[in-house]
């Protein structure tokens, strides 16, 4: 008998169409099936519970910048990244079938796509924005609430999917509006060709430091993609950084590089290699 083969639990924090569920079907296919989550924290548990084979969550937009949370709770968590997507996000306002614009009263989503459409709702009069959870979560919130005075900001995929008309298609202040997403895992997985690693460290405030640590890399010519830092929680005034690096933890001359590294810092954390989103960058 021919074995059945496993679909992959894919965790996303939304409502179905979400732009996080969009991302895990363009890194994944469409073979996989997909758990919405309240929150972030969320989608960290299902996967560290073993719940859901993988998590996808944002990081990063091209226009907003980190998604914090995120990037925090990769150092809470004992998780894995394994892959990476770039998203170009479209955000459109949807209303009820026979809404018009000049009815709406109240735009709902995300408090990250509100900030992505500013220029557009400023130039909308007596109209209130309101924060929810989810971009596709609204869609859903005034169709189920048959609110014919409100609208949300989502994808093209949620107005579809939840029967609802757009109203004004792209409405993103920038046209190059582009989210970076993590998958992540509890276990090291390889998912394609490992050319990127991320790592989180911090160090004691004394002189040069952060040049010290940096120079382990340059030393080697190895390229930085990013780095960034964040405040350590209990520890007023100090901080840890948030590094990307291209290669892999498979190759010498990045070992040599952490190992010099790991003499420096007081604390490191290699989140994992994975192949990066630029590989499957679908504009």
């Amino acid at each position: 008998m021919k074995e059945e083969k496993k679909i992959p639990l894919v965790a996303f924090q939304g409502a179905h169409y979400a732009f996080s569920e969009i991302a895990a079907n363009r890194f994944f296919g469409q073979d996989i099936k997909c758990i919405p989550c309240f929150d972030f924290d969320t989608v960290f548990a299902q996967v560290e519970n073993n719940k859901a084979n993988f998590g996808i969550i944002p990081v990063e937009n091209s226009l907003t910048g980190s998604i914090h949370r995120n990037v925090d709770l990769l150092l809470e968590h004992d998780l894995m990244i394994c892959g990476e997507v770039l998203l170009r996000i479209e955000q459109h306002l949807i209303g009820n079938p026979g809404v018009t614009l000049q009815e709406i009263k109240t735009i709902y989503s995300h408090p990250q796509a509100l900030e992505q459409c500013r220029s557009f709702i400023s130039s909308l009069k007596h109209v209130e924005t309101v924060a929810s959870y989810d971009t596709a979560g609204s869609v859903k919130m005034i169709r189920d609430h048959k609110m014919l005075d409100a609208a949300a900001i989502a994808s093209k995929w949620a107005a579809n999917d939840y029967g609802m008309q757009i109203l004004k298609e792209e409405i993103e202040d920038i046209p190059e509006n582009f989210t970076r997403f993590l998958v992540i895992s509890k276990e090291k997985i390889k998912l394609g060709e490992q050319n990127k690693t991320s790592i989180i460290f911090s160090f004691k405030s004394i002189p040069g430091a952060l040049f010290k640590c940096l120079s382990v890399f340059a030393l080697r010519d190895i390229d930085l993609l990013k780095i960034e830092s964040r405040p350590l929680r209990g520890r007023p005034w100090e901080y840890i950084f948030y590094l990307d690096f291209a290669g892999n933890m498979e190759q010498e001359i990045a070992q040599n590089a952490i190992r010099h590294l790991e003499e420096i810092t007081s604390f490191l954390k290699v989140l994992g290699s994975y192949p990066s989103g630029n590989q499957k960058n679908d504009t």
